[in-house]
Order: structure tokens, then C-alpha cells, then sequence
């Protein structure tokens, strides 16, 4: 059985774009990229790297959820309504993937019907599985060699606390002013308000399970 396909990010991203009356120029300013990467994304031609979705939903004061949600067939509900997702705002990414609401998520994920979300900079992440109204992720990371959570370098930041364990390879994550190496069988938790950012120096790629939390008010 093939991975979950998942609704195309860019389309959801545009749509949210134009409910906010914003340009695309004025998108790409306040994220900090070209205006020519924020058209490539929406237009499906490229996929955002990490921080960047995180970013662009910080922008658009949405959460992730929305971007990834195959019910929304017209402009997305909720988009423009004050009040529910506030500016700055950036719920757990992974609760994307609670696209179809006849899906069956859990209780047992077979290992061939994991949604599966490839991003920029060599990063994959696969969702384990998902509990209605609990606001955690529970993903299958992969850095390929060479990837990264950000493409330019930069560190990212959002809310919500990550819980990290690493199966196998080994990942660099730079927290802060600190910088640690995260070996098979390491662990690692911090708030996610802390830039924060991971790459893969080596060869093999780097796999681990995430939890990643929501905000709590």
C-alpha cells in the first residue's frame, strides 16, 4: 500500500495569501525570501523547506492545519475569521495531515499508510498517528544526508516543546548559542520558541521519532 497523499501545500498557501489581501511580494518580505521562491512554492514548482512553513504560516497568522486540509474545495474556512488562529500563531505542523475526516488515523498505522509530507532541504516526515483533540505530533523524521531544517542556515522558531529520539544516523542541532550531536539512542526536548535548527553532515540519512506539542495557553 502506497503513503497518503497528501493536498498540495502551494494551492493552500495562495488561497490563504489572497484572503489576507496580501501580495505576493509583501508574503515574501515578511518571510525573508525571494518573491520568486514564494511563486514556485505556490504554484507547486518547488516545496518550502522547514522553517520556512513555518514561517509563511506565522505570516499569514494560520496554522498549518489549514494549509493541508482536502476539505477545503473553495477558499479556506476559518481564513479570514478574527479570532481563530491570532498572528504569530503556528499549530503543530504535522496535524496537516488530518486531511480527510472519514480517514481512519488510528489505533494501528500500518507501516504502508503513513501520510508522508516531503519538504525542501532533504526532510521527510511521516505521521505515526494522531489522536483526535490532542494537540501533539507523533512523526517519523528523515534528514537525508546533507538536509537540513533549513535551507538557508537560518534557525527557526515556533511554538509548541519538541520531544526527540534518534534510531538511527546523526543529526547536528543547534539550539540557541549551543550546538549538540545527536546520536542513535540520544534524546532530545526543548521549547520550540528557542531557534532551534537540525542538519545531517553525514552519509547515511538520519531517522528518528518526534513528538512535537502544542501551545499551551
Amino acid at each position: 500500500m502506497s503513503a497518503a497523499v497528501v493536498p498540495p501545500v502551494g494551492a493552500r498557501i495562495r488561497q490563504a495569501r489572497l484572503g489576507r489581501g496580501m501580495s505576493l511580494r509583501a508574503l515574501a518580505r515578511e518571510v525573508g525570501v525571494s518573491a520568486s521562491l514564494v511563486s514556485q512554492i505556490e504554484t507547486g514548482k518547488s516545496q518550502p523547506s522547514v522553517s520556512t512553513l513555518y514561517a509563511i504560516t506565522t505570516v499569514l497568522g494560520i496554522s498549518v492545519e489549514s494549509l493541508f486540509d482536502a476539505r477545503a474545495s473553495s477558499p479556506m474556512t476559518g481564513v479570514d475569521s478574527p479570532g481563530v488562529n491570532p498572528p504569530g500563531t503556528v499549530l503543530p505542523a504535522l496535524a496537516a495531515f488530518a486531511a480527510d475526516p472519514g480517514r481512519r488515523i488510528g489505533p494501528l498505522v500500518g507501516a504502508g499508510e503513513r501520510e508522508t509530507l516531503e519538504l525542501d532541504s532533504g526532510v521527510v516526515w511521516e505521521r505515526l498517528g494522531r489522536v483526535p483533540g490532542a494537540d501533539v505530533d507523533f512523526l517519523l523524521v528523515t534528514y537525508r544526508p546533507g538536509g537540513s531544517s533549513s535551507g538557508s542556515g537560518g534557525l527557526m522558531r515556533h511554538t509548541g516543546t519538541e520531544y526527540g529520539y534518534l534510531t538511527s544516523g546523526e543529526l547536528i542541532l543547534t539550539l540557541g548559542f549551543d550546538e549538540y550531536t545527536v546520536r542513535p539512542g540520544d534524546a532530545v526536548s526543548f521549547e520550540s520558541t528557542t531557534p532551534h535548527r537540525y542538519r545531517n553532515d553525514g552519509e547515511v540519512p538520519a531517522v528518528g521519532v518526534w513528538f512535537v506539542s502544542g501551545d499551551v495557553q
